[in-house]
């Protein structure tokens, strides 16, 4: 039988990410970076548009606006982006909206992406109503789940209503781009893929028509960064009942100051007194998407699991191998948290 279509079928050049013109095509993220990184909730956007773009068969656009983030774009490719378009400029340097809004705008009306995405983080809730209001189309708020409707190609936001007590599943039938914002820790990043490859812009732009309406202060000034609440916190060590005691507890405190953590627990450890309420992890409690959640004592009944349903990776430590727990973890430790800590915690002063 004759192969050789395959040979010039390998021979034939990728196809252009090119999307100007007519139409509107392709997912955009609107990541927000430091010099060193990507901040996590755009990444947790990244893999939202990575999984929507593979469902409705189209490209996933990076777009990195401000000074000295060039660096960053690779860690977008990396983390599911196929293009990614640069805006680096000096006088990006700190968040003024309506330079944001501006190139926002333009890239937009220029390249016309079917849906964009952004955290809503304070800069994203802040730059996500000023662009909808711009381009004269919708925002879907704070969504905690997103979906499609492959039949209408619509983005499906839930968000939640009445302090989160009930949900409403939202769409924008005739609004393009259909924009929405992503609520930090309802979503977990993408696992990095050193091998994509993609396509990197540095887009050129001109802001001198465009004064800043915002005067930043006391740049210099000392501060100390308040700890990640529980939701966004990026490691969750959670403690059951299983840990015995007052002093069982006091080691799950270690391990969670150790890795950096932020320490939670089950309905059972509230009622030991170890935890506050707003440390319970469960359908009652906190919803959780940590990069690692480590599951000291804790049986893993439904109420427990659904909270932590979000985390990439979930490590359970617990003697019974009928547990629950063990059903739903990445990695089971059948032992006793108490005899098991202290040899992590010796482990990680190595």
């Amino acid at each position: 039988m004759d192969f050789s279509f395959l040979d010039d079928w390998a021979e034939e050049e990728a196809p252009a990410l090119d999307q100007t013109g007519e139409g509107y095509r392709n997912i955009w993220v609107m990541a927000e970076a430091t010099r060193e990184a990507i901040l996590p909730p755009s990444l947790a956007a990244l893999g939202q548009a990575r999984e929507l773009a593979d469902q409705f068969g189209i490209y996933v656009f990076g777009l990195l606006v401000g000074s000295g983030v060039e660096a960053q774009a690779q860690e977008l490719i990396t983390y599911g982006a196929d293009r990614v378009l640069v805006v680096d400029d000096p006088l990006l340097a700190d968040y003024q909206p309506e330079r944001y809004v501006h190139i926002l705008a333009d890239l937009v009306s220029q390249y016309r992406p079917e849906i964009l995405l952004m955290a809503a983080t304070p800069l994203g809730n802040n730059l996500a109503p000023r662009l909808a209001q711009q381009l004269d189309t919708g925002l879907l708020s704070h969504c905690v789940r997103l979906d499609a409707d492959m039949s209408e190609r619509l983005l499906l936001g839930t968000v939640p209503i009445f302090g989160g007590e009930m949900h409403h599943t939202l769409a924008c039938p005739q609004a393009r781009p259909q924009i929405a914002t992503l609520l930090p820790g309802s979503f977990a990043a993408p696992y990095p893929d050193s091998s994509r490859s993609g396509q990197v812009e540095s887009i050129l732009v001109d802001l001198a028509d465009v004064p800043p309406s915002l005067t930043w202060i006391d740049r210099d000034s000392d501060f100390a960064a308040p700890e990640p609440s529980l939701a966004h916190a990026p490691v969750v060590v959670a403690a059951g009942r299983g840990m015995g005691d007052a002093a069982g507890f006091a080691l799950v405190e270690k391990l969670a100051h150790r890795l950096g953590g932020r320490v939670a627990g089950s309905r059972g450890a509230l009622d030991e007194g170890w935890i506050q309420e707003e440390q319970i992890v469960g359908v009652a409690g906190q919803t959780v998407a940590p990069t690692l959640y480590i599951a000291c004592g804790v049986s893993g009944d439904i109420y427990h699991t659904f909270g932590a349903r979000q985390a990439q990776f979930v490590v359970a430590i617990n003697p019974d191998p009928e547990a629950p727990i063990h059903k739903t973890a990445h990695m089971a430790v059948l032992g006793d948290a108490r005899q098991v800590i202290p040899a992590m915690l010796e482990a990680l002063e190595t």
